[in-house]
């Protein structure tokens, strides 16, 4: 499977990335913003695609064409504003399920956060953060996509222990990158998640056996 990972440069992306490769099952792409970041891709043997998540839909499905399935890593980060975030975890992420409709890429997988789809739970300070992976979710329920929706809780740089706790609505909890990252790579071929969005976090089922139901 040709997977093109999408917000290739950040955390999760990148550790993403490293554990496809190591894997060896699946061909790696990783979307960025800047030709440097292409070039250091390269140069560890990912092939990059270079584009931007405010390109239009018909440059995105060009990005798109030929992968057999996308993750949606991606977000505007914590130092931006709220412009940011409005253009890259809504708008973004939604021209990347158009793009990927329209370049015949049926299996999409996109990192949300835990208790998105739950108003009632939104952190007050983060309002703005949680409606625009709220929508974006809410739009690629509408597609014709194989889609995932991974919603983590709050994410730590603690080494990976392989194991989770994944629910349509769990409690709060922290899980760290190398988990999700994990996750990501595990369900990709898993027809089990097809169409499906759970909440993510630390707990103690092994990630391979937790999605068989």
């Amino acid at each position: 499977m040709k997977v093109l990972v999408i917000g290739a440069n950040g955390q999760i992306g990148g550790r993403l990335i490293k554990l496809l490769q190591q894997e060896g099952k699946h061909e790696v792409q990783a979307m960025v913003r800047k030709q440097e970041q292409a070039d250091s891709l390269k140069a560890d043997g990912v092939e990059p695609v270079l584009a931007n998540l405010e390109d239009s839909v018909d440059t995105l499905a060009e990005a798109i064409k030929g992968s057999d399935a996308v993750v949606f890593a991606a977000g505007s980060g914590g130092s931006t504003g709220l412009d940011k975030t409005l253009l890259i975890d809504l708008d973004g992420a939604v021209k990347t399920m158009e793009a990927a409709e329209q370049a015949g890429t049926k299996r999409y997988v996109i990192v949300s956060a835990m208790q998105a789809h739950n108003r009632e739970r939104w952190q007050e300070s983060m309002k703005p953060y949680y409606a625009a992976k709220h929508y974006a979710d809410r739009m690629l329920q509408t597609t014709n996509l194989d889609y995932t929706i991974v919603r983590p809780g709050a994410l730590t740089n603690d080494p990976g222990t392989g194991k989770v706790s994944a629910a349509e609505n769990l409690e709060a909890g922290s899980i760290s990158r190398d988990d999700v990252a994990a996750v990501l790579a595990a369900v990709l071929e898993d027809t089990n998640t097809y169409r499906r969005g759970f909440d993510l976090i630390a707990g103690d089922q092994e990630i391979e056996a937790v999605f068989k139901n």
